[in-house]
């Protein structure tokens, strides 16, 4: 199944995070764009979306300095820009791996795209990574990590779920009874033309 091979490269990129644990340290992706391009791509998004998580946790210290916070923010919105560019690229590989396929006659489009389903798989790795941590911490009470545990439970299950849809919706945009589109996103706050804040600055 394609969520198999995701959420074991989703796994082995919140590892390969978490030696270092630095949002700032340099990246390497461990597979090769030309020879191995989905699971490149799979390891970048949740490498982008593992940074991300730790400047959210970052920029919520209420003892935070305001420069500090500011440069945060605009890290954030760009990392918030890159990562839904994976979920673009994402998407146009399956694009590009169904593209002989004719849909059926009846066929219908899902409601999200299966790269946007997996940009969710990617997030549910990392709950799932913080919340074991959390579950298991010694200097935490006993009632926290039972809390935790509960709630790990309920992520575990959840991601279960999320792989049998992703996986029937590939097949099923594979076999013809699904079509996909891709709506590029077109967010408006990063453009200088589309934002009238960046625009009057011009």
């Amino acid at each position: 199944m394609f969520t198999d091979k995701a959420n074991n490269i989703f796994n082995k990129a919140i590892d390969t995070y978490h030696v270092i644990n630095e949002v700032d340290q340099p990246f390497k992706n461990i597979y090769d764009k030309d020879s191995h391009l989905i699971e490149h791509l799979l390891f970048r998004k949740c490498w982008i979306d593992t940074v991300q998580w730790h400047y959210e946790d970052i920029i919520r210290d209420p003892n935070i300095d305001p420069v500090g916070a500011l440069k945060l923010k605009r890290q954030i919105d760009s990392s918030n820009q890159d990562r839904t560019d994976m979920v673009e690229y994402i998407d146009s590989y399956f694009l590009d791996e169904y593209k002989d396929v004719i849909p059926e006659k009846d066929a219908t489009i899902n409601t999200e795209s299966p790269a946007w389903g997996i940009d969710r798989l990617s997030i549910l790795a990392l709950k799932i990574y913080h919340m074991d941590e959390e579950a298991s911490r010694s200097d935490a009470s006993e009632s926290h990590r039972l809390a935790c545990k509960a709630k790990l439970d309920v992520l575990l299950d959840q991601r279960r779920d999320l792989s049998t849809a992703i996986d029937t919706l590939l097949n099923d945009i594979k076999n013809g009874k699904k079509y996909m589109k891709v709506y590029k996103q077109m967010k408006m706050y990063n453009d200088d033309e589309l934002n009238p804040v960046l625009r009057s600055q011009k």
